[in-house]
C-alpha cells in the first residue's frame, strides 16, 4: 500500500507562493497517477490538479496558469507550486495516488494552506 506524505502547508498573503510537497513511499511510483486535491468546511473535495506517470499535467480552471504540478520519480515525490494565491485557495491540501495497473487509490493526510487578505 502507497503512504503518502504531505508538507510545505502555511499561512500565506494573497499574491504570495507555496509549495506542496508529497512523498510516497511503499509502492511503484512510476505507475501513480499523482493528484491534488482541496477541501473546505462544509464542501466537498475538488480536485486541483493531477500528473500522469508520464509527466502530463490537468488542472481544475481555477488553478490554471497559477499552480504547477509536477513530479520527480528519482525521490518518489510530487510537488503542488502554487503562485499568485488567493483567498479562496484557502483549504486543507490533499495528496492523492491513484495506480494505473490496479486503480487502487491512497490519500495523504492532508496539509493546511491559509491565505489572507
Amino acid at each position: 500500500q502507497v503512504q503518502l506524505m504531505e508538507s510545505g502547508g502555511g499561512l500565506v498573503q494573497a499574491g504570495g507562493s507555496l509549495r506542496l510537497s508529497c512523498v510516497a513511499s511503499g509502492g511503484i511510483f512510476s505507475v501513480l497517477v499523482m493528484g491534488w486535491y482541496r477541501q473546505t468546511p462544509g464542501n466537498q473535495r475538488e480536485l486541483v490538479a493531477v500528473i500522469s506517470p508520464g509527466g502530463g499535467p490537468t488542472y481544475a480552471d481555477s488553478v490554471k496558469g497559477r499552480f504547477t504540478i509536477s513530479r520527480d520519480h528519482m525521490n518518489k515525490v510530487a510537488y503542488l507550486q502554487m503562485n499568485s494565491l488567493k483567498p479562496e485557495d484557502t483549504a486543507v491540501y490533499y495528496c492523492n495516488s491513484r495506480s494505473v495497473r490496479d486503480l487502487s487509490e491512497n490519500w495523504g493526510q492532508g496539509t493546511q494552506v491559509t491565505v489572507s487578505s
